[in-house]
């Protein structure tokens, strides 16, 4: 087993996997659719005829959207007490979108425009579930160059990208690369859950590049910055984004209502490997084991059932007897990937999830009515896909 360390605001942990959120760390000293844009473009600086820009025209095209954070904490927080990140200019009413881990614990807020120009900001509303945030300036008008927001369910592995932010603290930087792959799960940083449906790049992503836009080639933002993952414990690895689908989902509730009700399942398990396929006597290493089902929760409620008996083989322990899920909304399960990017995508609070199971040998339905995650709940989000411990 490696060992990495993850890296926030200062604070260094040993773990399995580095995840560091790319806040760079300095010493003390309605939401508008494409559409929308497409008959307004006076405060925007992208080309909307949706033909793919050369490098050097989306920088120039869209440096003036992008912001840089400079955030103020109190003295005993952890990651120290001033930061840098990034964002980008949403609309024209000042709403600015950057990371949840970028103005967590702010006391001061300082937005920095491409012409030097600042203003505080106020955040309105955070998303620790997707690391989302939107913050608010009282800014002139000619300063708000609003980014268009494309749709990250057409991005293709291959494709070319740009990332744009302040990296280390140096303001409109540029680097870029291609969408290495999609609907990845964003590991756990201490709180308890996993982002889903990430896009993973290769364009350098450091501290300080948190919050600022993952751009396609026609100059859409597709993505946000948030984290890197690397196995050496240095600032170069995997790039991770949460894309644009689950800003246009999350952003316009949090201006609204300052906070985004996440739907809860309320299940723990670990995916069907070809190990735990033959114990369990499985034609195929697909679907989600249930070990726990938590009590209270809309799993239990809808009488999903947990392992209830462990089988020893070849020396290695299994849980065995819970439901095996293959299947969400008529739509393959293969591991608890989908499950959650299914989730992300179409559910709401309140919304009926029909999960196909296998029990006892034999398949069948049952209906789940999702309910708003507990606050500090570790629920279907924060799964392990790999073991049945909660993270």
């Amino acid at each position: 087993m490696s060992k990495s360390t993850v890296i926030l605001g200062g604070l260094l942990a040993t773990v399995i996997v580095l995840v560091s959120y790319s806040i760079f760390l300095n010493p003390p000293n309605q939401i508008p659719t494409i559409e929308d844009i497409s008959e307004n473009t006076k405060n925007s600086v992208i080309a909307q005829d949706k033909k793919d820009l050369s490098l050097v025209e989306i920088f120039e095209k869209s440096e003036a959207g992008v912001v840089r954070l400079n955030v103020k904490r109190p003295a005993n927080d952890a990651r120290g007490i001033g930061g840098v990140g990034s964002g980008f200019v949403y609309d024209s009413q000042g709403y600015i979108i950057t990371n949840d881990h970028v103005v967590q614990n702010a006391e001061k807020i300082t937005v920095t425009f491409l012409d030097g120009r600042s203003y505080k900001a106020k955040v309105i509303g955070q998303d620790l579930y997707t690391d989302l945030a939107v913050v608010k300036v009282n800014a002139s008008s000619d300063v708000l160059v609003q980014l268009p927001v494309g749709d990250s369910s057409k991005l293709r592995v291959g494709e070319p990208i740009a990332a744009i932010g302040n990296p280390f603290g140096l303001s409109g930087s540029m680097s870029s690369g291609i969408v290495s792959q999609v609907g990845r799960l964003l590991p756990s940083q201490d709180r308890g859950f996993q982002i889903p449906d990430i896009i993973q790049t290769d364009a350098a992503i450091n501290p300080g590049n948190s919050g600022g836009p993952l751009l396609n080639m026609r100059g859409e933002v597709v993505g946000i910055n948030t984290a890197i993952q690397s196995e050496s414990g240095d600032f170069a690895g995997v790039g991770f984004a949460i894309p644009s689908n689950t800003v246009q989902k999350i952003i316009p509730v949090l201006i609204e209502n300052k906070t985004y009700h996440h739907p809860w399942v309320g299940i723990s398990g670990r995916d069907i490997d070809p190990d735990l396929a033959d114990v369990l006597s499985l034609k195929d290493a697909r679907g989600f084991l249930i070990i726990n089902v938590l009590d209270d929760s809309p799993a239990q409620k809808a009488g999903l059932r947990g392992t209830t008996e462990t089988k020893e083989v070849d020396g290695v322990r299994y849980q065995i007897g819970g439901d095996v899920v293959l299947g969400v909304d008529s739509k393959t399960v293969r591991k608890i990937d989908d499950i959650l990017i299914h989730l992300q995508r179409e559910k709401k609070v309140g919304d009926e999830m029909v999960l196909q199971i296998l029990r006892d040998g034999k398949v069948t339905d049952i209906v789940i009515t999702l309910h708003e995650r507990p606050s500090g709940a570790l629920s279907l989000n924060g799964t392990s896909a790999t073991n049945s411990t909660q993270r």
